[in-house]
Formats: C-alpha cells, sequence, structure tokens
C-alpha cells in the first residue's frame, strides 16, 4: 500500500556540526527561499559551537565546527536521502548570514547552500504574522532530530506541546513566544509548526502545517519551557541574506 508522509517529517533536515570529520554534535535545520536562492536556517549556536547567551563551549571536545553535514532529500527518490557537506567559513571569514543589527543574540542564522546537485529543496514558505493567528494553549509540533535520532534513514521526530507565553507579546524583550514541550539536545534549529485547529476537529486534516517559527532549546536544563524565535524573524534575515547576496 502506498503510505502518507506528513511534509515537515522531511522539510526538517539532520544535520551535524563538525570540525573536520569530527562530529562535534547534532542538530536540526530546514530551508528557506529567498528569492530564487536556497538558505538554511538554523540556531545561531549550532553554528559557532557556543551558548549563544553565555558564549561557553558547547562541546565538551572544545571544539568549534568549521563545517556542516547536512542529510538532504535525495532528488527523484522521495523518502531517500543523502549527505553533503557546507564550510561554514570562507578563509576565516563566517559564511552564515546574522539577523541585522543583533550583535549576535538573536539565535537564528541563513547558511546559503551551495552543494545542491541531486538534492530536492523542500522549503518552508513563510508568513510573517502568523503568531498573530495562534493563542496560548494552541497544539504545537517541534520536527527535529533528539539527541539525534531518525526515523526511516533521515525523517525528523514529532514532539508536540502548548504555546506557553502570549505569541504577540515578545518574551524578554526579544522577538521570541515560549512554548511547553519536552525537547532534548538535538532539536535545537528545528521548525515549529502548526496547522488549522490541528486535527481537533473533523475536515481539517489535509490542511498545509504552518511555520511559526524555529526552536532553539530550553530556558534552562530543568524545565520544559522552550524559546521559539518568530517567523517573521525568518522572514527578515532571509530577505536580508538575499540582498546580501545579490549585491
Amino acid at each position: 500500500m502506498p503510505f502518507t508522509v506528513s511534509k515537515p517529517s522531511t522539510q526538517a533536515l539532520h544535520i551535524q556540526m563538525r570540525f573536520g570529520e569530527t562530529v562535534l554534535s547534532e542538530g536540526t535545520a530546514f530551508v528557506v527561499m529567498g528569492g530564487d536562492k536556497p538558505f538554511l536556517i538554523t540556531n545561531r549556536h549550532n553554528v559557532t559551537g557556543l551558548n549563544n547567551d553565555t558564549r561557553e563551549c558547547l562541546s565538551a571536545t572544545a571544539g568549534i565546527p568549521d563545517n556542516l553535514r547536512i542529510t538532504h532529500n535525495f532528488k527523484g527518490h522521495y523518502g531517500t536521502f543523502f549527505s553533503t557537506v557546507e564550510p561554514l567559513f570562507d578563509d576565516e571569514t563566517p559564511r552564515w548570514v546574522e539577523y541585522p543589527g543583533s550583535e549576535g543574540k538573536v539565535d537564528v542564522v541563513a547558511l546559503p547552500l551551495t552543494e545542491l546537485e541531486h538534492v530536492q529543496l523542500y522549503p518552508f514558505e513563510v508568513s510573517p504574522n502568523i503568531h498573530t493567528r495562534i493563542r496560548c494553549a494552541d497544539f504545537v509540533h517541534v520536527v527535529g532530530f533528539p539527541f539525534g535520532v531518525r526515523t526511516a534513514i533521515s525523517m525528523a521526530i514529532w514532539a508536540t506541546g502548548f504555546v506557553a507565553s502570549e505569541p504577540e507579546i515578545s518574551h524578554g524583550g526579544e522577538p521570541v513566544f515560549l512554548i511547553d514541550c519536552r525537547t532534548r539536545p538535538g532539536q535545537s534549529g528545528s521548525p515549529v509548526v502548526t496547522k488549522p485547529n490541528d486535527d481537533r476537529f473533523f475536515g481539517v486534516r489535509d490542511a498545509e502545517y504552518e511555520l511559526l517559527g524555529i526552536y532553539s532549546g530550553r530556558i534552562n536544563k530543568d524545565s520544559d519551557i522552550g524559546k521559539v524565535w518568530k517567523a517573521y524573524v525568518i522572514a527578515e534575515l532571509v530577505h536580508y541574506a538575499y540582498m546580501l547576496s545579490i549585491e
């Protein structure tokens, strides 16, 4: 029998942060188009190897990544995957683009993708004001790779939780809202999605999942409350990265 797959399961991409060929950590990313150019969206702390608040090294090896190994969808072979490697530096200059004017405080980056032969892209569309259409206690899904775990070669794992802070209010003065969801290492950089009524009522099961933002970790290790950078941050960042690319 043919099988059906929820689209975000293949839109979320497993990544390894590496120094040379040494794997330092694992995480999640996804693709958003800027004009005709694809950008890999993930957390800033994934590419820097540093805690974005304290600037402490995240790897037990004290290593800092210089490349990402990305498991992409294989063009023409839905449900199969293969890996490419994207360098993080051009000489010593970072290739990723950070949110303009943020001085590194926004934990989101856009990396131009160059190794695309045989890659099938399934980019997310971004609706910048979608956070105005959700409320506290609405269902959300963090789609990624806890502890690097994957299903069927490289399909993502879904963690489900709830909106935990008022989405239209910036938590801590940042373009962030909070969710209550049991997440673990490896889910940093995950797309956070929802869909109309989220299957609570019949007749909406075929509705498209919508991107609410990007997950960037828990507020502390003893809590299941996590941070989601809002979708408009991604939209503005990708537009900025695209404009830089055509200058």
